[in-house]
């Protein structure tokens, strides 16, 4: 099945601008764009390194830390869900909440297809896990808690490459195909729905999955469909 046909509106093929200046100021301009590699430049060390203490330290044991990184892993799809859902998409209708919700999401939105700010900017990635990490470790302690910060950093990565690479690449089938085709109706014809990039677990457990855009001319004419 096509990715860039079925179902899209003609905009979604129209030709558009590739990019959008955020900044007046070159300094801060430099830094809103960011390489796709950076991510994995500043946190696989991080990954790495937690694993590796995690298996030094003896305690909880190989097999309970093999299984609390897989864990995190999992939470990260949740996380990536409501932040998507309800961070990068909250609206405010005034000049600074519209101003905050193109800096934090609405660029993409509009300029989909620039690869410079397509994985999360370091500015912005950093302190997340500065939080979620303190949050695991106070809660956890320093035993569960980082080897399950562990898996969940490797689930953001996992977040970010899918990101830049459903946007950047067009396979013919199988995974990537599919998870292409389910980020393509977030951005073309529902942006209701599609939350989750890495995976649609939690749009279909929460009723979000995205329709294409024939579904949503057809839905316009009946009842809307539950969102919760």
């Amino acid at each position: 099945m096509s990715t860039t046909t079925d179902s899209l509106p003609s905009s979604a093929r129209a030709p558009k601008p590739k990019t959008a200046r955020m900044f007046q100021s070159g300094f801060f301009e430099f830094f809103s764009r960011v390489h796709p590699a950076t991510p994995f430049v500043t946190w696989l060390p991080v990954v790495l390194f937690l694993a590796w203490r995690s298996l030094a330290r003896g305690e909880p044991g190989a097999p309970a830390a093999a299984a609390t990184f897989a864990f995190g892993v999992f939470a990260w799809t949740f996380a990536e869900y409501g932040l998507h859902r309800f961070l990068f998409h909250w609206v405010n209708d005034t000049a600074w909440g519209r101003r905050i919700h193109f800096m934090l999401h609405g660029v993409h939105h509009e300029y989909p297809e620039d690869k410079d700010r397509l994985v999360m900017p370091p500015g912005f990635s950093i302190p997340m896990g500065i939080a979620f990490y303190s949050l695991f470790r106070v809660a956890f302690g320093a035993g569960w808690g980082e080897p399950l910060f562990a898996g969940f950093a490797t689930g953001y990565l996992w977040y970010d490459g899918t990101h830049f690479a459903v946007h950047h690449f067009r396979p013919a089938s199988g995974l990537f195909q599919k998870l292409r085709r389910h980020h393509l109706f977030h951005h073309h014809s529902d942006p209701d729905g599609g939350f989750g990039v890495s995976s649609p677990l939690w749009d279909w457990v929460f009723r979000t999955m995205p329709r294409s855009s024939v579904e949503v001319r057809r839905g316009a004419q009946a009842a809307p469909s539950p969102r919760t």
